[in-house]
């Protein structure tokens, strides 16, 4: 009797044991929250401000890597126009302001797995910034007029934007900056600094969640 006893629960173990490995065959566990993703992105930028109370127009291109949608690092250059029309420049002709610079993009993420984040991103770098004048008849002149407008900055600028998620691809941006630059030697002192705010809007277009599990589900199980 007991060796039938034995018999049966052996049996009743190998029965039982496919249903069981079936089962965790067909169901996938795991904890998204510990699962990390990375992005890149390529991102357009467009922006308005004031410079000495003038209207100022600002273009940006930034190149970045997104660390768990949480931290971003790249590199970022911006142009700027201002229309000053400062006259004696270039007399008799009037000359407006420009600026070109680029520099390392940092930029920390809040709320991220929200559809809407806000960050805080902030440009450290450098570039020239001079005077402008489109109305020279003689090129030659012009040019060696421009040469000798145009010095060296340095730039920092920091800002607040709000972001939203539109797909795992595509992302717009709105925010406000300010710019800090240093101090450059023309031969006018009109203008030594290009400090001032600006509001802005952009599109980011890469992949924000690479890694990312997207089966967090069970398997159906067809028979």
């Amino acid at each position: 009797m007991k060796h039938v006893k034995i018999i049966l629960l052996f049996a009743l173990t190998c029965y039982m044991y496919p249903s069981i490995a079936q089962e965790s065959q067909n169901y996938i566990e795991f904890n998204d929250r510990k699962n990390i993703v990375h992005g890149v992105y390529l991102g357009l930028h467009a922006g308005y401000g004031e410079i000495e109370g003038k209207e100022t127009y600002i273009a940006g291109l930034k190149v970045a890597y997104v660390a768990n949608q949480k931290f971003e690092i790249g590199f970022v250059t911006k142009a700027l126009f201002s229309n000053q029309n400062i006259p004696g420049i270039f007399s008799p002709e009037i000359a407006d302001l420009g600026a070109v610079y680029s520099g390392l993009h940092l930029e920390p993420i809040f709320f991220s797995k929200a559809k809407i984040n806000l960050s805080f991103p902030v440009l450290i770098g450098g570039g020239a910034m001079g005077y402008i004048n489109t109305n020279w008849d003689d090129e030659e002149e012009a040019e060696r007029y421009q040469e000798d407008q145009w010095d060296a900055i340095f730039v920092v600028e920091p800002g607040v934007n709000v972001l939203y998620n539109i797909s795992r691809y595509v992302q717009l941006e709105m925010g406000v900056k300010y710019r800090f630059s240093s101090k450059v030697e023309l031969s006018s002192d009109e203008i030594t600094r290009i400090n001032g705010f600006s509001a802005g809007f952009g599109v980011k277009m890469g992949v924000f969640n690479l890694g990312r599990n997207r089966y967090k589900k069970n398997i159906p199980n067809h028979e």
